[in-house]
Parts: structure tokens; sequence; C-alpha cells
């Protein structure tokens, strides 16, 4: 059976692996900080254990599957954009033949979640699976794209990802050098 839309939930899957491999680390970190700070015992006269487990991994599951969705939705524009301006395909194959890509994050995300009691571990995961599939990605584009569009493909990505990266760094470094100056000391 060869149908192209067959691998169309992996993306999905892959988010919600990825989801819950970070919420189940933030989770296990946020119950010892709530135990260290003395709050857990107080929210117990309110809330089963359970319950409080489980609402914190919603939660974060919520908050990690907006983020992964939100770079999905980035990472396909960018690679869209950087075949419209580099590659010689107008037919829309180069997409068909990426789609298997998608396996590369599901089996990353399976794997994350083999490692959720390190944040080192998942990121490493995620990381990994995220240069192999790039890697992928190229081969499977490289036939369609000149040596001038492969180098201006992944100088594209470069540059766009690394943007991003500085500037949410850029912008976390201010934030937290404003509130530590406000801090009444």
């Amino acid at each position: 059976m060869k149908n192209t839309y067959l691998l169309g939930y992996f993306p999905l899957i892959s988010i919600i692996l990825f989801s819950l491999s970070f919420a189940m680390y933030g989770e296990m970190q946020a119950l010892t900080l709530l135990t260290n700070m003395g709050l857990l015992d107080g929210m117990l006269e309110f809330f089963s254990e359970t319950g409080i487990k489980l609402s914190l991994l919603i939660v974060l599951f919520l908050v990690c599957f907006m983020v992964f969705a939100a770079l999905k939705l980035i990472s396909d524009t960018v690679i869209e954009l950087a075949l419209l301006f580099f590659s010689k395909d107008s037919e829309g194959n180069d997409l068909k033949n990426i789609r298997l890509g998608a396996s590369i994050y599901f089996v990353g995300g399976a794997v994350s979640l083999l490692s959720v009691n390190s944040l080192i571990g998942i990121g490493a995961i995620f990381l990994g699976t995220t240069v192999i599939s790039f890697v992928y990605l190229v081969y499977k584009i490289s036939p369609s794209l000149t040596t001038a569009g492969l180098i201006g493909f992944i100088f594209f990505h470069t540059f766009v990802w690394s943007t991003w990266i500085l500037v949410i760094a850029y912008c976390s470094i201010k934030l937290y050098n404003s509130i530590i100056a406000s801090l009444p000391l």
C-alpha cells in the first residue's frame, strides 16, 4: 500500500511524544520545587497527590505542545520558503520526497520518553533528531538544487534559526536583567 498521506500523522505524534517527555521532566522538577518550598503539603489539603501531578503534567504538556507546534509551523514555512528561493522544482515533488523525514522525529520522540529523568538527555535527543532530519532533508532535495542553491539553502536555514535563537536569548537576558534590577535590594 503506497499512499502519500500515510505518514501525515507522524508530525502530530512526534510533537505529542516530545511534549510529553519535557512535561514529565518538568512535572518532576515542579514537584521537587513545591516540596522544598513547603507548598506541597498545603496543596495536598485541597487536592490529592495524583490530582496535583496530573494537573501539572497537563499544563506543562500543553505549554510544550504549543511551543513545538509553533516550531513545526515555523520550520515548514522556512523549508518551503527556502525551496521557493533555491529549488528548481516547481511541481512540489521535493515536498513529497521529504515527508519520510517525519519518521525521524517520530523515532526521536519515542526515544526521548526513555530519558525523562534528564533534561540534557531529552535536549540532546531533540537536537540530534533535528540534525539528522536536516541532513536527510538536504540529501533528499539536493538533486533539485544547483551547488549554489544547495549552499544558499543551507545558509538560509542556518541564518533563520540562528537569528531566532539569538533574538530569544537576547530577549531572555534583557528580561532577566530587568527583573533583577527591579528587585529591592
